[in-house]
């Protein structure tokens, strides 16, 4: 009767229908709040661990559960139906978990069981628990006055509503743009890969004649990095720029009414800014602390970001022979790709041989297998066309694990689990490649979350990885560059976060880590696309299984830190641009955003002939969710500066060495938030950050 939350370990996605989420989610809220008034009414008697802590987190399990897989879904298979329901739902939902926080009954429960022997008595993750959970409630306007808390109620509403237009607008503006190319003579440059993913997507839309370009990653950054043809470049840049701008997707005025609504909300719940609000239970603490951080190293850098540019300037105009001028924004990523060709005899594209993506994700299953003790096998899956009813089942690649065949929501979608030797600790869901119907991006997510329980028997995790990387190509394999890789090994580290936890209560496990914490597994786990022991064991050719060879390696890490300061800078500038918006958001209300992007921020990037549009229209990041990393895209660099100092273990005992990474899973991946973060950063490096190993690694100390 209701597919949605059927509780079943795995789901049954051919029925997990449009029509079904309206049905399904109205049930799941009346049992929800049904729970919830249970719990209001629990007598003194029963005010017990189990029954308040644990006996919240069951009250709202199977509406969260549904409610995520609601989102998953308008995530990876969009459609009008969907988009509809998922509308038509998504207030009510977010009326409910915002009331949660809100009602004094359910607070007072809170309190009072706080204050008895069994609360006093709780220690290690049960008194965390205790301790995060009414800091949950109090960060949310528990003490609000009624007035105050229906307020903030209508504000978290309107945020919900606001966002989910905001990633709506950034989807269609996307998928709206298309050009198509007849003249192979204005292709030139255009690695092979590229060329035929253009020509498949052309045939596909009936044009076989054609070559086609969209906005999604993998079509339109080729273009940009090798096109000779200047004009196609300028035209794919100038598509960029009208992402999120142009009618009827404009996000202009819903980025001002997004910071207004987080603004008053931050000042209503006691902070000076969203950006304290945010930051209030993160390491940074403060908005200014992570600001601090930000323009720290900006200032540090800064000499080599303005050195690397004029020598960019300097190297066009003496390709060119004319006269050093600032550059084009469409020539940037031309002109670095000819200037790192010819300083490093390096090219990106000839590393694709050797990353096919089925070689490069089982290598990397049997690379971290060792380093953290777990063996990732395949299964067989099958997907069910919704509408006509065609069940399509694939054979998964070995190691494979036999057993009946897992239902997926779209066929490219693969299935594994994770185990540790007889016990499973979890499984997952893979989707790699772009399609109209999916957000861009790649992310990790989870559908469930396991770890030990009370009868000393151990439940398994469920996640997922998703991305937009380089399509198969005429039934052959998808050869990734080492970008795509590096995401892969990313996500993968976020997914391990999730699945390697052995913390008792879900709500402390796996990635529910502070925001400028959760960065470190998945950042860390990059540092391995780059040593040679580890290349060795992931990097073969698809036709012929010869590892990378010596000249490329050489060539990949000589060119490793090729303007890395014009990376980091990028990188800074969204940082610096979100902390902005949120701590001015009051004295920046009305601005123009694209003078305030290109007058306010002109410092923070390359010197070059026209300025674009403001990033703030399609930056996703930060305002496709109610909070998302919105006064928290810092949180990258942040944790980028723990794991570069974490991973100086590996560079001293052993890039392969499993008893440091045993030391990494059991007292990082395996703790979720069962303690503070400085504290597990401590417990595996021995004593505190030395910040200075992020500058060291990247050339720029």
């Amino acid at each position: 009767m209701h597919p949605f939350l059927d509780d079943a370990f795995l789901f049954d996605w051919s029925r997990l229908r449009p029509e079904q989420v309206e049905p399904d989610v109205r049930e799941a809220l009346r049992r929800a709040r049904s729970a919830v008034e249970v719990f209001k009414s629990l007598p003194p008697s029963r005010l017990t661990y189990d029954e308040v802590l644990l006996g919240f987190e069951r009250a709202t399990r199977e509406l969260t559960r549904a409610w995520g897989l609601v989102s998953h879904l308008d995530s990876v298979l969009n459609s009008p139906e969907l988009r509809k329901a998922y509308n038509a739902m998504m207030p009510e939902v977010t009326a409910f978990f915002t009331s949660l926080t809100l009602d004094p009954g359910l607070w007072s429960v809170f309190k009072v069981y706080a204050a008895t022997d069994d609360a006093k008595a709780l220690t290690g993750v049960r008194r965390r628990f205790l301790e995060e959970t009414m800091a949950d409630f109090m960060e949310n306007g528990a003490d609000l006055p009624v007035e105050g808390k229906e307020r903030l109620a209508k504000l978290n509403a309107d945020l919900a509503e606001k966002t989910q237009k905001y990633s709506e607008n950034v989807l269609d503006s996307t998928n709206a743009w298309e050009h198509f190319i007849d003249d192979e003579k204005r292709l030139a440059g255009l690695p092979a890969s590229a060329l035929a993913a253009a020509k498949q997507a052309a045939t596909a839309k009936g044009r076989p004649e054609a070559w086609r370009f969209t906005l999604h990653s993998p079509s339109v950054f080729p273009v940009l990095q090798y096109a000779e043809d200047e004009d196609l470049r300028r035209l794919c840049w100038e598509g960029l720029g009208q992402v999120g701008l142009k009618a009827p997707w404009d996000n202009t005025a819903l980025v001002g009414e997004i910071l207004a609504l987080r603004h008053e909300k931050a000042r209503l719940l006691g902070k000076q800014h969203f950006a304290d609000f945010t930051t209030a239970r993160r390491m940074a603490r403060t908005g200014e602390t992570a600001l601090r951080f930000i323009e720290d190293i900006g200032r540090r850098i800064r000499p080599k970001f303005l050195a690397e540019g004029v020598e960019l300037e300097q190297y066009r105009a003496s390709k060119a022979g004319d006269a050093v001028r600032p550059l084009h924004p469409w020539e940037f990523g031309y002109w670095s790709e000819k200037m790192r060709r010819e300083k490093y005899d390096f090219d990106d594209e000839a590393l694709r041989p050797w990353f096919p993506v089925d070689g490069v994700i089982a290598g990397m299953f049997r690379l971290f297998g060792g380093l953290f003790g777990i063996q990732v096998v395949a299964r067989d899956t099958f997907h069910v066309d919704q509408a006509t009813g065609a069940k399509t089942v694939v054979r998964a690649a070995e190691p494979r694990a036999e057993g009946a065949p897992i239902c997926v929501w779209h066929p490219e979608v693969r299935f594994y689990e994770v185990r540790d030797g007889d016990r499973l600790l979890g499984s997952f869901y893979t989707d790699w490649f772009p399609r109209e119907s999916k957000r861009g991006g790649a992310w990790m997510n989870f559908f469930r979350t396991g770890g030990p329980r009370a009868d000393g028997s151990f439940a398994p995790h469920l996640g997922l990885m998703c991305g937009n990387f380089t399509p198969p190509v005429a039934g052959r394999q998808a050869l990734l560059n080492h970008d795509e890789v590096t995401t892969v090994f990313h996500e993968f580290g976020h997914l391990l976060h999730h699945l390697l936890s052995e913390v008792e209560v879900e709500s402390l496990s796996g990635v529910r880590v502070a925001w400028d914490f959760v960065e470190l597994p998945s950042q860390i786990l990059e540092n391995w696309c780059w040593e040679e022991e580890s290349l060795a064991v992931f990097a073969r050719h698809h036709e012929t299984g010869a590892p990378l060879p010596s000249d490329l390696l050489a060539k990949l890490d000589a060119a490793a830190n090729f303007r890395s300061a014009s990376v980091c800078m990028r990188q800074l500038a969204f940082s610096k641009l979100d902390l902005d918006l949120h701590i001015r958001a009051e004295e920046l209300r009305g601005r123009d955003l694209d003078a305030h992007w290109n007058e306010d921020f002109a410092d923070w990037q390359a010197r070059t002939s026209r300025r674009g549009p403001a990033m703030a229209r399609r930056f996703n990041h930060l305002f496709s969710e109610a909070t998302g990393y919105a006064a928290g895209y810092y949180s990258y660099k942040w944790a980028e500066a723990l794991e570069a100092d974490a991973f100086t273990r590996f560079l001293a005992e052993g890039v392969l060495n499993a008893r440091t990474g045993r030391e990494l899973r059991t007292r990082i991946l395996a703790k979720g938030n069962s303690e503070p973060a400085e504290k597990l950063f401590r417990d595996f490096m021995g004593r505190d950050l030395d910040p200075e190993a992020l500058l060291v690694r990247d050339g720029l100390a």
